[in-house]
């Protein structure tokens, strides 16, 4: 069923009753679906533009995880303390406040390049992914994705869901500057395994060439663990980095990052994960943390066209890259894949 404004409580109710499946509702704002196959709990934020988790013009509104659980360990939640609408990205006053396109959690993805932001008027409109239709302010300023944009037209949301899966589609069309898109993206549970997969279909419904590079954030959270001593990031191939981090918090040691002491404050730890060759064997990241005794792998099926690992104090993400390229008419598919694991169950 096709949404212009928001996906409502009632609709994902309907789409629940028919795929059959088993899933709990929020009765309050943010709209929200849990997902199970067992082994993984997975709560989705739904897209929504009066109540919606997440309503910045940043990231993709599409399956937001506010939270993932698996062997008693949690793997994604909030980051930050609360939002704040004034602050342009994060800050720490000592508790974590986030702006209102940072404020975000879990697996998200923002596609980087805008549409046809350059050539629009002051006024004009331009498109992002995942968001819909923009409108470009009239201070003539470059764009950025910490400034949150007017949304002139959100495009038309539908939504399927299912006991261990949701599949949102977005269809957006700006008719000045031809630019469109039909994206689907699923959130799928493997049967009895802990395994997630982020599942993309891109078709390029304009008249206008689609070129954008489209990154995970991987927001990971922990146990609500401080980032510091015990975490390793690891990679198939070796790190070759023009900033390095600051080693009295984390050294590249080969294939690995690893860090050396608590952040505190402001801190972080930031670095490009270089070194990768042309092919998707080497989309496969490691995040454990010794004395937790767990990890995550992160597998893709596209060639990496960056990588780079950013963290704060309540927050560690590995941004793995994927350029796409797409004249009127072509499609593209990506999946991501989420394997979480026990150190000792290697």
């Amino acid at each position: 069923m096709p949404i212009r404004h928001g996906i409502p409580g009632a609709l994902v109710a309907l789409a629940a009753c028919a795929a059959g499946g088993t899933l709990t509702l929020a009765q309050s704002p943010p709209p929200q679906v849990t997902l199970s196959n067992g082994p993984l709990k997975v709560l989705v934020y739904l897209p929504d533009l009066s109540q919606g988790f997440f309503r910045g013009t940043r990231f993709d509104w599409a399956g937001v995880i506010g939270r993932l659980e698996y062997a008693n360990h949690v793997y994604y939640d909030r980051w930050f303390s609360r939002m704040d609408p004034n602050m342009r990205d994060w800050e720490v006053t000592p508790e974590v406040i986030a702006g209102p396109n940072t404020a975000i959690t879990g697996p998200v993805e923002e596609f980087q390049k805008p549409l046809g932001y350059d050539t629009a008027p002051a006024g004009g409109a331009f498109v992002k992914i995942g968001v819909g239709v923009l409108k470009k302010p009239t201070d003539g300023a470059a764009y950025t994705a910490f400034r949150l944009y007017e949304i002139a037209d959100p495009g038309v949301r539908t939504l399927d869901v299912k006991s261990n899966a949701v599949t949102f589609t977005h269809d957006v069309a700006e008719p000045v500057s031809g630019y469109g898109y039909s994206y689907t993206k699923t959130i799928r549970l493997t049967p009895d395994k802990p395994e997630l997969t982020l599942e993309h279909h891109l078709k390029n419904t304009g008249k206008q060439r689609i070129d954008t590079v489209v990154y995970n954030h991987n927001f990971l959270a922990l146990d609500g663990l401080t980032t510091g001593a015990g975490f390793v990031v690891k990679t198939p191939y070796e790190i070759v980095s023009a900033r390095p981090p600051n080693g009295a918090l984390a050294e590249i040691r080969g294939r690995s990052v690893v860090y050396l002491a608590d952040l505190a404050e402001r801190q972080t730890v930031t670095t490009p994960l270089g070194g990768f060759g042309p092919t998707a064997a080497d989309y496969d990241f490691r995040v454990e943390h010794t004395k937790a005794g767990v990890g995550v792998r992160i597998t893709g099926d596209r060639p990496l066209a960056n990588a780079s690992l950013w963290s704060m104090r309540t927050t560690l993400a590995v941004e793995p890259f994927v350029a796409i390229g797409l004249d009127p008419g072509q499609e593209f598919d990506w999946t991501i894949t989420y394997t979480y694991y026990l150190l000792d169950s290697k």
